[in-house]
């Protein structure tokens, strides 16, 4: 099940991301942005959705419905629960709420070291839009077309 995150769980939301992204800190050689941010402030806003699986949170999402695009701002997969399909069905959802928002296309970013999200996305339909660096990070902005 797919739902807004509540305000009790931004410490669970935040392990999930924790979990998730702690490989790619020897990749990038510093802690990538999602695991610096502020998941109480995103749940507030609104912005945060998780993935329950067996009782518990298997993955967690970021969506920003903004002024110029909407944004997949982060997705994690706890990474004992990676392989089962989770990543696919948030992904899919990020979509169908880009969509359901009325836009009709998603956009989002990986660290340009992290290549093998660049495939996962590419493999999926996004292209590359830009590459920037922002907030100390080299990052691949990547689009897809929803409709």
């Amino acid at each position: 099940m797919i739902r807004r995150a509540c305000a009790d769980e931004a410490g669970a939301v935040r392990d999930v991301v924790l979990a998730a992204y702690q490989r790619y800190v020897v990749v990038i050689g510093t802690a990538p942005g999602p695991m610096l941010d502020d998941y109480a402030a995103r749940i507030a806003a609104d912005q945060v959705w998780v993935l329950e699986d067996g009782g518990g949170i298997a993955g967690a999402l970021v969506l920003e419905d903004g002024p110029d695009f909407f944004l997949l701002d982060n997705i994690a997969v706890r990474p004992d629960r990676q392989g089962r399909g989770i990543g696919r069905r948030l992904l899919d959802f990020s979509e169908a709420e880009a969509a359901r928002c009325g836009w009709n296309t998603i956009t989002l970013y990986t660290n340009a070291l992290m290549v093998e999200n660049i495939a996962i996305y590419s493999a999926r339909g996004y292209v590359e839009r830009e590459r920037r660096r922002e907030k100390g990070f080299d990052r691949v902005y990547m689009e897809k077309r929803l409709r």
